[in-house]
């Protein structure tokens, strides 16, 4: 992932999209308030912009909210035969930088490039790698100075004391994203309202103070406003108009109502044609809020200034992304936050984790017996690329057409606005019925049917399939104690053969005694035919 350099895929992108496929697919528009058809701009292709981090400090677990769901509207995308270029920018200019360098005593490039590389790795350990495009705003400086300039000469900006401000009043439209008049608008006053033709124009380029970082500009040395980056660097990879814009309900005012106001004065024409917004993160200490199906819609503006409120935010003690990600694993935390759709507050808690810590280990179960059954790894079964690569004739085969109505019941929750809440229920199950199909046909025994098996194998694929859509089960977990330490794994074994013999000998307190001892710790016993297996649970 860098600037200006597109990066393969995992999924190979198809044919492009059959009609009924393109058609299937809906989207709320945070602009029409409403669902609609996916059709995009250029038949097959779709661009798709993200607000970014601005780095001044470490990454918390609200900041991979948008990622996580937008990682996997790419790879669902893609999947159904879309060529797609994702953009997700990075904020290294702004107040909150300066005053970061001056509080560590470094430069504000150095703080910058130590908490970008910071929300990389976070990125990585969350299994974010479909995105194409990191433009960083320093590195974009020229477009965004042209673009300032384009919005003077139409009449649309006006320059004053080495600071450019958008004339809001010369935008008709101005405020319908959130449907907010001029005259409800208050922007900045004091010494810089005293250069503003009206309080509500907003900063498009800012004169430099005395030690800060600068860039020589037509008005002078200074820097760029928030909002000009993102409609700088979006138009520079994506075009005047695109397909999406996505980010958190707190960016669309101000932010994204100023970038429509920026771009649309410049170029005549819409910004991006849907603009999706995903729910913010809470601590359940915040108070509980609804239920999972509890949407964030943004129809009012007091919405979504409520959930800015309450957000997790660094200011309130966020931050500590790495260490939970070390601690709990970023498969769990993938897993946690796709349980929710993309609209709707996440609440963070202990119970919540475990929750979705206890869903996991079902399918890390399930591969386990997979792998008994059939002699490979679920990690290696090859799976379909696209949507219509994973259609199943599944002929008067019962399983597979069951797994079919599986696949398609997980399907729709996608192309009903990319709803992986519902989508991660179907996956649970089609696991279910996975597990059943083994008891059931007794396949771990010795003389399984073999028949059998292979119908669980093409099940298996369209587990996999599906999974891969969500970023899951991708590659092998971390082991967290299932033996690899010997001494671990010799107390383990002292330990199960003590408990043997407490059977043997009809001392079932003692054998219990061992079960609860071992469970209370973390560490789950399996007895089975050929003996019994531990683990210990992440």
């Amino acid at each position: 992932m860098n600037s200006h350099t597109t990066t393969e895929s995992q999924v190979t992108p198809g044919d492009a999209p059959a009609e009924n496929e393109s058609m299937n697919i809906r989207i709320y528009n945070t602009l029409s308030r409403t669902k609609e058809p996916f059709e995009p701009i250029t038949p097959g292709k779709v661009g798709i912009y993200l607000c970014g981090p601005t780095v001044y400090d470490k990454a918390h677990i609200g900041h991979m909210v948008g990622p996580v769901a937008f990682d996997t509207l790419k790879r669902f995308l893609v999947y159904c035969g879309y060529e797609t270029q994702w953009v997700v920018n990075i904020t290294d200019v702004d107040d909150k930088l300066i005053a970061a360098s001056k509080k560590h005593g470094k430069s504000m490039a150095e703080v910058a490039e130590e908490m970008t590389a910071d929300y990389l790795s976070n990125l990585a350990g969350m299994g974010v790698d479909q995105i194409d495009d990191m433009p960083r705003a320093t590195e974009c400086m020229q477009d965004i100075i042209d673009f300032t300039a384009s919005l003077i000469d139409q009449g649309f900006a006006y320059a004053a004391d080495g600071d450019v401000f958008f004339d809001v009043g010369k935008n008709l439209e101005y405020g319908k994203l959130t449907n907010r008049t001029t005259d409800q608008l208050q922007g900045e006053g004091g010494e810089v309202g005293a250069k503003k033709k009206s309080l509500a124009d907003f900063t498009l380029w800012k004169a430099a103070k005395a030690g800060e970082p600068s860039w020589e500009s037509p008005w002078g040395p200074g820097r760029p406003g928030w909002h000009i980056e993102c409609s700088a660097m979006s138009r520079a990879l994506l075009g005047e108009s695109f397909d999406i814009h996505g980010g958190g309900l707190d960016l669309i005012f101000p932010h994204h109502e100023n970038e429509i106001a920026q771009s649309e004065c410049r170029h005549a024409k819409p910004m991006a044609k849907y603009w999706m917004h995903n729910g913010l993160l809470r601590r359940e200490e915040a108070g509980k809020i609804g239920g999972r199906g509890e949407k964030a819609e943004a129809n009012s503006l007091e919405a979504v200034e409520q959930a800015t409120a309450e957000k997790i935010s660094r200011s309130k003690g966020g931050g500590g992304l790495a260490e939970m990600i070390e601690t709990v694993g970023g498969e769990q935390l993938r897993f946690f936050l796709l349980r929710t759709h993309y609209r709707s507050t996440v609440v963070l808690s202990d119970e919540s984790l475990a929750e979705a810590k206890t869903s996991l280990e079902t399918f890390y179960r399930f591969f386990e017996r997979y792998e008994r059954v059939t002699g490979e790894s679920f990690y290696h079964v090859v799976a379909a690329q696209t949507r219509t690569a994973g259609v199943i004739d599944a002929g008067d085969d019962e399983l597979l057409g069951a797994v079919v109505t599986k696949r398609d019941g997980f399907l729709g929750k996608m192309d009903d606005d990319f709803n992986t809440g519902g989508a991660c229920s179907e996956l649970f199950e089609l696991v279910r019925l996975l597990n059943k199909f083994v008891d059931q046909n007794q396949l771990e025994a010795n003389d399984a049917d073999q028949t059998l098996v292979a119908s669980l194998k093409r099940a298996a694929s369209t587990l996999r399939e599906l999974a891969s859509l969500l970023g899951l089960f991708l590659k092998v977990p971390e082991s967290k104690g299932e033996g690899d330490d010997s001494l671990a794994g010799s107390l383990m074994e002292l330990l199960i053969e003590l408990r043997s013999e407490s059977r043997k000998n009809k001392d079932f307190a003692m054998s219990d005694r061992i079960r609860d001892g071992l469970n209370a710790i973390g560490v789950t016993l399996e007895d089975r035919k050929e003996g019994t297996t531990w683990r210990q649970e992440s």
